[in-house]
């Protein structure tokens, strides 16, 4: 797929990233997932315990014939990035799920690589399940000499913990870099901290705030530095500030030369030094001309806030970021032009946070309801380039033959509210479900869906109807490529009608319906009461029940 900036792909980024040249991308954020969306609140939620963490880990990556592929093809791939990486980890994992999710990142890692300028770096975000392998993976991929850091950033303001364990609430950030020649501007806060200011900056003068702080600074005392002055031994070596001596030029007018003691003579006599009743020499900084403290390696400041259930920013999407821990580290690791790549972006807020600060990005999800959710809620009224959607009934076809399952997924995630099966086998003959706001009486809340993207026979239409029974599902949408015509429509209006109807406040609905992709592209929607958003359980907003493409 081509390399466009300022567009949203749809597909796995594997495939997608393949096609694109070489050190193209200045920054990448990535935050990938571990499991299914829904099973996101196992693995993410502030009760989440370590143990329901790694069944739901298993549960989704399992070691299949696929992951048996991937490690197989890595080990096999002695100039592959990630081969040492991948043998010594299936020495200590063996075949577990865990190995085919590291296998699954491997084969991305190594593309993103590529991709990566030489002044470029990389920012995985993950949490303690899995981060410990992550690093193993990165420091092969990347090389271990260019890992810059381990960023432990508070996700929760609270949260549950199992007995025997201390509390989590935080998640990590492995920052790497692509050579030794990164771009890097080290992110300050906004504000001194309180306590910092009741400590230090407590005095006031008319010029204003200020510290009082020594003249002298700890390391060797050799020299002139380390010798007495004004018959005081200094405690290591006399320093002058640089903002100290810039001070003195400018209200002077005066260059400020010499050795340090006498720089420090010059100072004291115009009046710039302080001494306190013992005679020991300080300076004032003004707090007008002290930087706010760097970001270090903890991030727990209020700057980066989690996001609670009361939000602003909240959409409801799981594993959702604050737009402040993105823009930390887009402004931190690129500069305002920078491309900026998202290949899991997810509810978007790497691409949001880029765009507000006049970054080019790039953003790849596998969920259409999230690349929807990105255009609506992210970019109003906006013009957003998406690739990777069918965009007509041809390329609709194409999808459905090319990748059934892929199609399958699409086609569900087309009736916002309804989310796709994750396994393509075992799915009991349902390809998608969702929940209704209002429960009927005599159903379930549940809403059932099954795709064919291939041939048509009533027979299909049929079983779909016992599973809506066995379900005892509220209601049933069929779903077809093309919209049946004729006698085979006759005939299945037939079958459905037998399905009944389902009266939800003043609304009646058939309980059993056909939709197609061909009604998908001529605007029209299945006859549906009001669904439940998969990941937050309340009402669908407006803008996200209508087409957007």
């Amino acid at each position: 797929m081509e390399f466009r900036e300022n567009t949203l792909y749809y597909g796995d980024c594997l495939e997608i990233m393949a096609g694109w040249p070489d050190e193209c991308i200045d920054l990448i954020y990535l935050d990938p997932p571990f499991n299914s969306n829904t099973d996101y609140n196992i693995l993410y939620g502030a009760s989440a315990s370590r143990r329901a963490q790694l069944l739901a880990f298993e549960d989704t990556w399992v070691w299949d014939a696929s992951a048996v592929r991937r490690v197989e093809q890595i080990e096999n791939a002695l100039a592959h990035p990630a081969h040492r990486a991948i043998k010594g980890l299936r020495l200590m994992l063996d075949k577990t799920g865990m190995l085919a999710y590291l296998s699954y990142m491997a084969q991305r890692l190594a593309i993103m690589k590529r991709l990566l300028k030489p002044t470029g770096s990389l920012y995985l975000h993950c949490d303690p399940t899995a981060s410990h392998y992550l690093k193993i993976l990165l420091d092969e991929v990347f090389e271990r000499n260019n890992f810059r850091n381990e960023i432990a950033w508070r996700r929760l303001l609270g949260g549950k913990s199992d007995a025997g364990q201390y509390g989590r609430s935080s998640d990590r950030l492995l920052f790497y870099s692509r050579s030794a020649n990164f771009h890097f501007t080290p992110p300050r806060l906004k504000d001194h901290d309180e306590k910092v200011l009741d400590t230090w900056y407590n005095k006031t003068d008319e010029r204003g705030v200020y510290a009082s702080r020594p003249l002298t600074a700890a390391g060797p005392s050799g020299g002139d530095s380390g010798q007495p002055w004004r018959g005081i031994a200094p405690t290591g070596h006399w320093t002058v500030p640089r903002i100290l001596q810039q001070r003195y030029e400018e209200e002077t007018g005066v260059k400020l030369q010499g050795t340090v003691r006498e720089r420090l003579e010059a100072l004291a006599k115009n009046g710039f030094i302080d001494f306190s009743s013992g005679g020991l020499p300080s300076w004032r900084r003004y707090l007008e001309e002290a930087n706010p403290p760097r970001v270090h390696d903890l991030w727990v400041d209020d700057e980066v806030k989690p996001i609670g259930r009361t939000s602003k920013e909240r959409l409801g999407y799981p594993t959702q970021k604050p737009v402040a821990l993105l823009e930390r580290i887009i402004t931190a690791s690129s500069k305002e032009g920078d491309i900026v790549l998202d290949p899991f972006c997810g509810c978007g807020t790497t691409v949001a946070a880029a765009h507000n600060l006049g970054r080019r990005w790039l953003g790849i999800d596998i969920s259409p309801f999230a690349i929807k959710l990105i255009v609506k809620r992210r970019f109003p009224g906006m013009r957003i380039d998406t690739l990777g959607f069918p965009v007509d009934m041809e390329g609709a076809k194409e999808l459905a033959r090319e990748n059934p399952f892929d199609f399958e997924k699409w086609a569900i995630d087309c009736i916002s509210g309804m989310m796709p099966n994750t396994s393509q086998r075992g799915d009991g003959g349902i390809d998608g479900r969702g929940t209704l706001i209002l429960k009927p009486e005599q159903f379930s809340d549940q809403v059932v869906a099954q795709v064919k993207g291939g041939s048509y026979s009533i027979s299909h239409l049929r079983d779909f109807l016992h599973t809506l029974e066995r379900e005892s599902a509220a209601f049933g949408v069929f779903i077809t490529l093309d919209t049946l015509r004729g006698r085979r429509r006759q005939n299945a209006e037939a079958e459905l009608a037998g399905a009944g109807s389902i009266v939800l406040g003043a609304s009646t609905f058939p309980r059993a319906q056909l939709w197609s992709i061909e009604d998908w592209f001529t605007d029209r929607l299945p006859m549906l009461p009001a669904l439940a958003d998969p990941f937050t359980g309340k009402a669908i907003p407006e803008e996200l029940q209508t087409r957007f493409l």
